[in-house]
């Protein structure tokens, strides 16, 4: 399984795009910026993943956590989305594709 963090194009796409959604920002890495949550952990996305659906279910999301809504969150303007998984939980998606914590 290979995780990784969307951060191909990301300045642009801060720039393009106006708030991110509710409890993910920027932040600068090694490599440019990158997404994080709340806790300025870095989000990652799954390569085996398409674009609005998650296959990273027990043992994958017990290791990489999705990032979830949580009532309250608003929806960004732009490249964020939410995504509805198998068990009807909202996952947060960057340019379709769901994101998650490790």
């Amino acid at each position: 399984m290979t995780f990784r963090t969307p951060f191909a194009a990301l300045a642009l796409a801060m720039v393009a795009t106006g708030a991110l959604a509710d409890g993910i920002t920027t932040a600068d890495s090694a490599s440019g910026p990158i997404l994080v949550d709340e806790h300025g952990m870095s989000l990652y996305i799954f390569d085996k993943d398409t674009a609005g659906v998650s296959t990273c279910y027990d043992g994958c999301a017990a290791n990489w956590p999705p990032v979830l809504e949580t009532d309250g969150d608003e929806m960004g303007e732009g490249d964020f989305a939410l995504v509805e998984r198998t068990d009807g939980a909202m996952q947060w998606t960057y340019k379709g594709m769901p994101l998650y914590t490790w």
